[in-house]
């Protein structure tokens, strides 16, 4: 029986790495669950293409254990998240990475991904692969400059043009 994954989807969502995850989960039976990094599940892509997605981030806390891998679908993370750190669905969403960080389980993700797991204290010590204007900022992870990385539980890719590097070896360990 293949694993259960849960998505995050940030507001606005980088729709090609988005879609590449649930286009490989989809045609590999891989059960996943798509939750807006939001106060709703209508969220756009970076370009504008309106989305609903499944639930919202804040009603996956304290239901990690119902999954088996996290994916954090960037999108303009970055930016977004310095404007709005402090709101509650930013907050579920650190939270919600380092429960599923500490609890030993896939964390998977491209772009800024490693910068969030970085910023939920979950990255100590991961090889990482993170797009490169973020790597500065990660401390306690190690930051490369590979296309993607796998390191242990952790799968990164530096962007979305670089998912397809790790995703077979992700579909692989979801199966």
């Amino acid at each position: 029986m293949s694993k259960r994954v849960a998505v995050l989807a940030v507001n606005p969502v980088n729709g090609s790495g988005l879609f590449q995850y649930l286009e490989a989960f989809f045609e590999n039976g891989i059960s996943y669950k798509v939750f807006a990094v939001a106060e709703t599940t209508e969220i756009k892509t970076n370009s504008g293409i309106k989305l609903t997605v499944d639930d919202v981030v804040a009603n996956l806390k304290g239901h990690e254990d119902e999954f088996d891998a996290l994916v954090f679908g960037c999108g303009d993370a970055v930016p977004v998240f310095s404007e709005n750190a402090g709101k509650q669905y930013n907050q579920d969403m650190l939270a919600v990475i380092k429960a599923f960080g500490d609890k030993g389980k896939m964390m998977i993700g491209h772009c800024a991904a490693a910068l969030m797991f970085e910023i939920a204290g979950v990255a100590k010590g991961k090889k990482v692969a993170v797009h490169p204007l973020a790597k500065p900022a990660i401390q306690s992870g190690l930051a490369t400059d590979e296309k993607s990385e796998i390191d242990g539980n952790f799968y990164t890719a530096q962007c979305e043009n670089a998912i397809w590097t790790m995703l077979p070896k992700v579909v692989e360990a979801l199966k």
